[in-house]
Parts: structure tokens; sequence; C-alpha cells
């Protein structure tokens, strides 16, 4: 079940709140519990034990270093043992066939896939527990007594299946007592709303340009086109995510939680650092302190610095897929932003800022190019395309085409790309009480027409992917 579908929005949803409400704090969790259960078995009535393993294990050795691991080596041993298991079990279900297919093509050998089919957000909720029973081990958090507790904070719908990643420190204390105040609860069903018509409106029209642009003939496909086919696809994946983010705040300000931002308009960057200050700010930050500062960081003398960097971008690529495209993808980023740090990158603050800003966005599109194609000789070909070194046209009536039926929806991506609503927002309250008034109105007139509109897309349309669920 994905947020923006119709058995979502008009049953799931309006179920869960109506029941949340009604009952008695003591029984919220239960509540949010039992429906983020059917949320997850919607979709993986069989996998959604391995959420249940997941969670039991990395409880049970939270409880074990609760009670007897009061020795460092107790409690190495309690950690040792969830996080051995926790990446055995992401291991098997994600890169068995990934591992088995590399030493295939290396051994000349004939392994037979398993071919598993990957639990929906399996590299979430593993993350998610994880963070817990580390932070435990560090003494950074309680641990939880109660399973269900833990396993309502592991299971929670709203970011169950593609985040943002939520630590246990974060939720620890709203998960035993929280206030659902009538002004969050509303802005929450904006920001979700919101999230909504990102995700129908503009990035699965940017994934119809983009899978057209795709299916074209690359032989006669101009380099303008290319690019446009890239760019499209960069829309659609960050539409697509950060309206799952929108929704997943949102709905987290209507149940009495506060999950943290995971995107600050990325695509407003003006180096590839900057990008990864705004893109999927909960997963650079475990890696950052669940790997990366555990390395040694940038503590140890340059040699190992760039060890470091080079190994936190090569998981970071391996977690988005088994695939050597999301390897390739995380490297590409990691000898980028070591670049940036030791050779140009003080020479780049020098530039204008809308060169820092062009710069940023040629790697961003190029960098979703690489993620988007697992076919080597494919990804290959598509760049040498946008490099203008296939011997193809520059330009071409198509381009212009794909230009006149899809500009509308291109120049209000780039536009909701910038902090331009924020800004728009701000100089609305500097009007006086009866201006404000009018814009609440037209606001609200707006809200729900835009929502009447993304209802018919979701009733007529059948492409709506959401593109993180399979990571």
């Amino acid at each position: 079940m994905v947020f923006s579908s119709i058995p979502f929005l008009f049953f799931f949803l309006p179920l869960c709140l109506l029941f949340y409400y009604a009952v008695p704090f003591s029984m919220k969790n239960g509540i949010l519990l039992v429906f983020s259960l059917i949320f997850y078995a919607w979709g993986e009535p069989v996998y959604v034990v391995l959420m249940l393993f997941t969670a039991a294990v990395d409880y049970t050795n939270g409880r074990l270093m609760g009670r007897f691991g009061t020795t460092g080596t107790r409690r190495r041993l309690f950690l040792t043992a969830s996080v051995t298991v926790d990446l055995s079990v992401l291991a098997f279900f994600k890169y068995a066939d990934f591992l088995t297919g590399t030493l295939n093509r290396l051994l000349g050998a004939s392994i037979p896939a398993l071919g598993l089919r990957l639990p929906v957000g399996i590299s979430f909720f593993t993350f998610q527990s994880m963070s817990y029973i580390i932070d435990l081990y560090r003494g950074q958090v309680p641990m939880e007594p109660s399973y269900l507790t833990y396993l309502t904070y592991v299971s929670m719908f709203p970011q169950l299946v593609a985040g943002p990643i939520v630590r246990f420190s974060t939720v620890n204390r709203e998960l035993h007592s929280r206030r659902i105040r009538r002004d969050e609860a509303e802005n929450g069903i904006l920001r979700f709303m919101q999230g909504l018509f990102k995700k129908v409106l503009i990035a699965n029209q940017a994934g119809v340009l983009w899978e057209n642009i795709r299916a074209l003939e690359m032989a006669r496909t101009s380099v303008a086109t290319a690019w446009l086919g890239a760019a499209a696809f960069t829309l659609q994946l960050y539409f697509d995510f950060s309206a799952y983010s929108d929704m997943a705040i949102g709905m987290g300000w209507m149940l009495g939680f506060h999950f943290p931002e995971n995107f600050r308009y990325p695509l407003a960057a003006v180096s590839v650092t900057d990008f990864w200050r705004r893109w999927h700010i909960s997963l650079s930050s475990w890696f950052r302190d669940y790997v990366y500062i555990p390395l040694g960081g940038n503590r140890a003398g340059t040699a190992k610095h760039l060890r470091n960097m080079l190994v936190v971008w090569f998981l970071t690529g391996l977690w988005h897929g088994a695939a050597w495209n999301f390897v390739l993808w995380g490297l590409y980023y990691g000898v980028l932003l070591i670049l940036e740090k030791y050779v140009w990158g003080k020479k780049l603050e020098k530039l204008p800022k809308v060169l820092r800003h062009l710069y940023t966005l040629v790697i961003v599109v190029v960098g979703f190019v690489i993620f988007t194609f697992d076919d080597g000789a494919a990804l290959r070909n598509y760049l040498l395309l946008m490099a203008g070194a296939g011997g193809n046209r520059l330009w071409g009536g198509e381009c212009l085409w794909y230009l006149k039926n899809y500009g509308v929806l291109l120049v209000c991506a780039a536009a909701l790309a910038f902090p331009v609503y924020p800004g728009i927002r701000e100089e609305l309250k500097k009007l006086p009480s009866g201006g404000r008034a009018v814009a609440a109105c037209v606001g609200a007139a707006g809200y729900i027409g835009l929502f009447l509109l993304a209802t018919a897309y979701l009733v007529s349309d059948t492409y709506n992917p959401f593109l993180y669920f399979r990571f």
C-alpha cells in the first residue's frame, strides 16, 4: 500500500486516525501498532515476520544489555550479536543474488540464484532498529522495557518503508508521553497534502516524461532530449522521495510525533558537499555517526580520511541497491567530495553562485543517470549520448515537442525545487489581517482543488510508483 493510493487516502488513514483519536493515550500505541502491522502486511504478508524478527532480536539484546551488560565485554557481545543478525538478514535478502551473480561472472560458475523478492523497506527498518542497539551500547538512549512499545517504534507506518530513518532517541519521549496539538495536526494535514501533490502531480508526470524519452531509439535521440530525460528523472526521484518524507512527517504531526526533516531543497545546492547536506539527510547522518566517525573520520590523517570517505560512499551506494551501478554511483560522489575537499573546493567558493549551482546540477543529473541504469552498456551509451560523443544531433524536433507538452510541469517543478513557497508564505505573513484572511481562503480553495485534481489522476492513471520502496 502506498500513501498516494485511493485505499490509503480514503480508507486506511481515516480509519486509523478515527480509532487513534478516539482512545485514551494508554491505548494509542496499541492502535498505531495494529494499523502499522496491517499496513506492512498489506503488501508483505510473509515478510512482516522478518520485521518482527529483526525487532525482537534488537529488543532482546537491548534487555540483556540492560540486565547483564554492565561490563564492556558483555555489552560488546550483545551489540555484536544484534548487529551480526541485522546485517546478515539484510545481506541475505537484499544481496544474496547479487553476490551469486558476481561470483558466477568472475569464476565462470553456475550457482543458481535464490530468486528472493526484496522485502519492502528492509534497508530502512533494519538501519532504524540497529541505531537503537548501537545508541544503547553507547549509553545515549535508555533501554526500552516494553517489546510492544519498541515494535511500535520500528513498525510505525508513516516512515516504515521509505524513511526518514528515525532514531529511537528522536521519538523515545513521545512513545511514552505525547500531546496531540490541534495546530500541529492541522499543519500535518497540510504537509501531507503538499507531499501528495508533489508525488501525484509532479513526480508521476515527470516519470512519464522520463519513461517516454528512455524508450526512444538511442541512435535517433538528440543530445538535448537525452539531457531533458535525465533532468526529468532527477525531478521524478526528488519529488517522489521528498513527497514521501513530507507525507511521513505530516502524518507524524497528526499522531503526535516529530520526525526529522529529510530534504532541504537539495537541487538548490551550490556544491556536491552542500547537496549531501540537503539530500536524504537521515541516511547521511546515519552513515556519519555509525560508520564514518567510528572509522576515525578526518582525525587520523589524510590517507585514512580518504579511505573512510570511500568506505562510507561505497556502502552508501550499496545500501541503495544490489547492483554495480549503485556502487558506482556511491563512489562517484565519494570521489567528487574528496576532490571538493582537497583540490578545487576553495576555488569553487570564489565562483559566482549561479556557476556553482550549475556545476552542482550537472553533477547531480549525471549522477542520477548512473543511478537509474543497471545495465552497463545502456549506461555507457546514454552518458556518451549526453556528452555528444555518439554522433547524435544536438537538437531534434522531439525535444521541442516534449518541452511544449511538459513545459508547465517542468516550470512548476523547477520553481518548487527551490524555496519559493516558503518565501511566499513569509511575505503573506506581512499582510494586514484582512489580506491574510483572503490569502487563507484562496489557499484553502487551492488545496481543495489540487486534492480533487490529484484524486482524479489517481483514479485514471496506472503509473504511480514509489521509487524508494525498492531500497
